[in-house]
């Protein structure tokens, strides 16, 4: 695996011992990439940015769904010393401009359908920025010959170099840029890599955003650090996951618990679902309820390891070992990249994967870090005797009834172990006697039913009156992040 200090050599060295080796598959349009050719969009993409005026460190913003030129432009920005923000499709007008505005990006590349509300976002930016319009899924965006500045000399590009300047999704407040340098994704990635024993042989098969940091540093990131595979179709569906995982032989799938949820709820009764060349699934970005985990394994036959990241940590702080005999469900791991402490209740970390800080807010920077250096997570945890740590919820996400700590995660354990609920966030709601009381929100899965009364009485036996919520809401679809996280905060306001 390569020890390079910067993006740039790393793609430079992949380049040099196996330009051939594909590096990008596109499989609904069957366009493939190879590290030759990436190094060689990454020389044109860099000699255009030179010629538009942009220099080492200029930010470049990325509006665009998932598709070959998403995952080129992500790598090649960075590689040519300029700092990649990928912006969330999910996000509101006002804060789409927010973000735009704040980032100070000189270029922005979009496609022909998000043009549109791009530019009614931009009408709220004070400042002038230039737009390119692509397709997506377009082989090559310069053609064979690239663009007409070839005379153009790269900006230097050192490892302390701010990389990946990306948003936090803002559920609880004004977004907040988390600077990532080149060291800092290195240092992530190299962590996954190794933890996994991933090489160039591996491929990974992910669905997940690239304006999201799970998509971006452990499928995006981490194959290109270790010389291996993407699999990357433009979004997920159920119908075709695991034919693409064969068509292309996938050796790990990159998932949330939303993809688990649904892969398990459309599998066909009486297929024996075995997939040789898969050695493991990786689950990440939220909670994964055991039952889910066990039922995946038993169904399909492919080993998941939990595994937790944030943003502010490049996307890895804990996995669990690769080895299932060593590994405990309901964990997420032992310490992967990181040092970890449980200080009153929170996690913190520290690290070389930790963000260099917030964008233009000394303020937050300073608030988020201990004097020694350590990183409050807000993320609320034990750990055991072996050094596995166990999430128990979100300080700000914590019910407080009757003085009572509840974690909503309990909660939704319990429904989802109801047969009729495919999905289940609880969240604290006010409540004159006891300060919170508790709110769950449960989709029940396709063509099931089940009451509100039922639910309760489901929940009266699993949990206890006291834990049992005050109130059900049956929805359609439960607010998501762009990494299928729940954002539980926005359950309060659902009528």
């Amino acid at each position: 695996m390569s020890v390079a200090g910067t993006l740039r050599e790393v793609l430079a060295a992949h380049a040099a011992r196996q330009p051939e080796h594909l590096f990008l598959i596109a499989p609904e349009t069957g366009h493939t990439l190879s590290y030759g050719g990436l190094a060689r969009e990454a020389q044109h993409l860099a000699r255009l940015l030179a010629a538009r005026g942009l220099a080492r460190g200029d930010k470049v913003a990325l509006y665009l769904p998932n598709g070959y030129q998403s995952t080129l432009l992500f790598l090649a920005t960075m590689a040519a010393g300029c700092v990649v923000t990928p912006l969330n499709l999910l996000s509101q007008r006002s804060q789409l401009a927010y973000v735009v505005g704040h980032c100070d990006c000189r270029l922005l590349f979009t496609s022909p359908e998000l043009e549109k509300q791009l530019r009614e976002a931009l009408a709220g930016v004070a400042r002038p920025v230039a737009v390119i319009v692509i397709d997506p899924d377009a082989p090559s965006i310069f053609g064979d010959a690239g663009p007409a500045t070839a005379g153009v000399a790269l900006a230097a590009v050192a490892p302390g170099d701010p990389a990946l300047l990306m948003y936090t999704s803002g559920t609880t407040g004004t977004p907040k840029g988390v600077l990532l340098t080149h060291a800092n994704l290195i240092a992530a990635a190299s962590s996954v890599a190794a933890w996994h024993g991933l090489g160039p042989g591996d491929r990974c098969l992910s669905s997940l955003p690239i304006y999201h940091i799970n998509g971006q540093v452990i499928a995006t990131v981490t194959p290109f650090l270790s010389g291996g595979s993407l699999i990357a179709p433009q979004r997920f569906s159920a119908g075709r996951w695991w034919a693409d995982v064969e068509a292309h032989s996938a050796t790990w799938i990159n998932m949330v618990p939303t993809i688990i949820a649904y892969l398990l709820n459309s599998a066909e009764p009486g297929r024996d679902y075995r997939f040789p060349s898969v050695r493991f699934g990786r689950s990440a970005s939220a909670a994964l309820p055991p039952e889910q985990h066990q039922a995946f394994e038993r169904i399909f036959g492919v080993s998941v390891i939990e595994c937790m990241g944030m943003t502010e940590t490049a996307s890895i702080a804990f996995a669990n070992p690769q080895d299932p005999a060593r590994r405990k469900i309901g964990s997420v791991g032992l310490p992967c990249a990181v040092e970890a402490r449980v200080v009153e209740g929170e996690i913190r970390l520290r690290g070389p994967n930790i963000m260099a800080g917030y964008y233009k807010s000394a303020e937050q920077t300073a608030a988020a870090f201990d004097a020694d250096g350590w990183m409050h997570t807000g993320d609320l945890g034990n750990r055991d005797d072996d050094g596995f740590h166990f999430i128990t919820g979100r300080l700000k996400e914590l019910i407080i009834k009757g003085g009572e700590n509840i974690a909503p995660r309990e909660i939704d354990e319990a429904l989802l172990r109801h047969p009729s609920v495919l999905e289940a966030a609880a969240v604290g709601v006010p409540d004159a006697n006891y300060g919170q009381d508790i709110r769950a929100c449960v989709v029940l899965k396709p063509g099931a039913q089940a009451s509100t009364e039922a639910l309760r009485e489901f929940c009266l036996a699993e949990l206890g009156r006291f834990k049992t919520p005050r109130e059900f809401r049956i929805l359609a679809e439960l607010p998501k992040g762009p990494s299928g996280k729940v954002q539980r905060l926005k359950l309060a306001d659902v009528a």
